[in-house]
């Protein structure tokens, strides 16, 4: 029960001070004027004023409310290096039980782990929430049980007690870590690309140190070492081996001693891309669909293309001068001969034999699709003749072989059911409204065994058809009525989207391979896609950075597309297998932030410890006493830490009694009016 006096005023307080003073300046006249009663006057005079200040006894019955100390235990990824989680597990315990066996003190735990997106420890921010839950009169300390490698200092709360950060550091604690510190996220094949890494020791490092290895791995293969210099940035000139996503692994051995080597490597992913892709086309004879060819490659940036048109055949005798037979010499030997291997992709539109070609010129391309190179046959009436391309070399590599029948009717292309799982025509229905417009010409042919037929024409035959032969890809496609689709004839049809992704497969595009395993990742989520031209496929294995497997069921989403969404646990290079295909794919940032630093240290929180008076302890020094200290004074010393004591209550009841009611307010104003009037009139 605690008492106090407190005033309540029955006017403004102005108005009672401006009574006061016209009191005080009456009083004193009447005393320089020798007034009898005057003092007796003023007794009455400061009755009134009183009274009107509302003079009140409050009495409170109060329960005192316990002091509030917070206890934040950081258990992110650096916090589980070397034996740091079992020394903070173990002071966090012996701290609880030392709070908790204090008087009128109450522990609130605090646990923070590692923050999603590679924001690393948050640490200020579990604080300042956890204080926004609590009242701020009841706090009576915070202790921070951590590295002090903190990512969020700049969300530090205002403390209104102090704060205490116990770290986990030891003297002898070192780190090596490899940092990359510029890669492109494109690089062009062929070219070489520049990346610049920094391999860096902190903490008592072994001297005498000046160059470490470097293993470099590309796709999960085996890596290449490389001594490079401590300390110093190095730049590695490295050159991809194929198009699309490209995972370079980069890492140096861990030493012994060293606190962790989780960040001793680094994952990059650089995008392969070409430069320019070169193609030549050879137009065998004017035709309404020479200008499709020609306008769907010149409307690629990224193509140089080189077309031929044959306009005369060289057997007709007409008196034309030589001269003025074409603008410039067909380079038939620089082109098919010396430079074939320049192009990604050859094509034949409606070319037929004349003797422009001679069989070694025709054998030298069939060679060029065997180490890797590609041949489109776009045909028409010729490819069923006598003097068809087909005759002669080509024959061991084109797909199909014509029948010597022209059909000449009218039809509409279909994908047929292989055609749905091939990513060359897959969804090409769907992506088109309406039905496709009619073809009116298509050449009979009958594929090879090893041929793929995609889309079928007039009474399902065989209208393009895909092979691999050796290293290299050829494709047919057995009409030259494709342009109608680009006129619009009947409403045309996808021609841009097939023509486009016919090319493109031809030249090994990664995203239309037909037999693939691939992985996209989010955050530490990846989507896995296996595109086949089966009906089903096996479980796909997963082996995580540690080394563990995982099986995971790949669910149909698509003709020839299975799919599975996998978590990863953990932040690494994963290797996927499904039968024949494999794939690699890293998850999480190329240096996580929580790795960035692993020394323990108390300079971080400095800035928001110093105000508040705490201290930085090391945990390795043993627990330090806790003692009580008053608000403002120093709150940790040689062995201990400070609590500030806050003295918060609770209020029960109030009882309020007022010091001058009304009746005695009267009863003493006027008996000093009466008094002083009577001893006046005396006088």
């Amino acid at each position: 029960m605690t008492g106090t006096v407190i005033f309540d005023p029955l006017v403004p307080l102005w108005l009672v001070a401006a009574l006061a003073v016209v009191t005080a300046a009456g009083l004193v006249l009447a005393a320089r004027r020798g007034l009898a009663g005057w003092a007796l006057r003023a007794l009455a005079a400061l009755v009134l004023v009183a009274a009107l200040s509302g003079p009140s006894y409050r009495q409170e019955e109060r329960n005192p409310l316990s002091d509030i100390v917070l206890l934040v235990d950081d258990r992110s990824a650096s916090q589980r290096l070397a034996d740091r989680a079992e020394t903070t597990a173990a002071a966090t315990e012996a701290l609880a039980a030392r709070i908790e066996a204090r008087d009128n003190t109450e522990l609130r735990r605090v646990t923070v782990g590692d923050a999603p997106d590679n924001r690393g420890s948050l640490v200020m921010g579990a604080l300042s929430e956890a204080l926004a839950e609590l009242p701020r009169g009841r706090i009576a300390g915070a202790i921070l049980l951590s590295d002090g490698q903190v990512h969020d200092i700049e969300a530090a709360p205002d403390m209104p007690a102090p704060l205490h950060l116990l770290h986990t550091g030891r003297e002898d604690d070192w780190d090596r870590r490899l940092r990359i510190d510029n890669a492109p996220a494109f690089a062009i094949l062929g070219e070489e690309v520049r990346l610049t890494l920094t391999i860096t020791d902190e903490g008592a490092a072994p001297e005498g140190v000046t160059t470490v290895p470097v293993d470099i791995a590309v796709d999960g293969a085996a890596p290449q070492r490389y001594e490079v210099p401590l300390g110093r940035e190095v730049a590695l000139p490295l050159t991809l081996p194929h198009g699309g996503r490209n995972v370079l692994q980069f890492s140096t051995p861990a030493a012994e001693g060293e606190l962790t080597d989780r960040n001793n490597t680094a994952l990059v992913q650089i995008n392969g891309v070409r430069d320019r892709l070169s193609v030549l086309l050879v137009s065998g004879q004017p035709h309404a669909g020479t200008r499709t060819w020609r306008n769907l490659l010149k409307s690629d940036s990224s193509v140089d293309l080189v077309h031929f048109t044959i306009l005369r055949p060289p057997e007709k005798q007409d008196g034309v001068p030589v001269r003025e037979l074409s603008l410039i010499a067909f380079p038939t030997r620089e082109l098919f001969l010396e430079k074939v291997d320049e192009f990604d992709l050859i094509i034949f539109d409606r070319y037929r034999r004349r003797g422009i070609l001679p069989s070694i010129y025709l054998e030298n391309i069939r060679q060029y699709v065997e180490r890797g190179g590609a041949v489109l046959l776009a045909a028409g009436p010729d490819f069923a003749g006598a003097e068809s391309i087909y005759r002669g070399p080509f024959e061991e590599m084109v797909p199909a072989r014509p029948t010597a029948r022209v059909v000449e009717e009218g039809y509409r292309p279909r994908i047929n059911e292989l055609g749905q799982r091939h990513p060359v025509t897959a969804g090409l229905d769907a992506a088109w409204e309406g039905d496709w417009g009619r073809w009116m010409r298509q050449i009979e042919v009958e594929p090879d065994a090893d041929g793929e037929v995609v889309m079928t024409g007039a009474d399902e035959r065989p209208l393009l058809v895909l092979d691999r032969v050796g290293e290299g890809r050829v494709a047919l496609l057995a009409s030259d009525h494709a342009w109608l689709w680009g006129r619009g004839y009947e409403g045309g049809g996808p021609q841009l989207d097939l023509l486009r992704r016919l090319a493109h497969w031809m030249m090994k595009e990664p995203e239309l391979e037909e037999e693939a395993l691939r992985a996209e990742a989010t955050g530490q989520t990846m989507r896995i896609t296996r595109r086949t031209l089966s009906e089903s496929v096996p479980d796909v294995t997963i082996t995580t950075p540690s080394g563990d497997e995982v099986i995971r069921s790949l669910e149909e989403v698509a003709p020839g597309r299975f799919e599975t969404v996998y978590e990863g646990p953990e932040i690494g290079l994963y290797r996927l297998e499904n039968g024949d295909e494999t794939a690699v794919i890293g998850l999480g940032p190329a240096a996580p932030v929580e790795f960035e630093r692993t020394l323990a240290t108390g300079g971080v929180f400095e800035p928001a410890i110093a105000p508040t008076g705490g201290g930085v302890r090391a945990l390795k020094d043993g627990l330090p006493a806790i003692r009580e200290v008053r608000a403002g004074r120093p709150a940790a010393g040689r062995g201990w830490i400070g609590i500030t004591p806050r003295g918060a209550y609770e209020t029960v009841s109030v009882r309020q009694t007022a010091l001058l009611p009304p009746w005695l307010v009267l009863l003493l104003a006027a008996g000093f009016i009466t008094a002083g009037w009577l001893r006046e009139g005396r006088r």
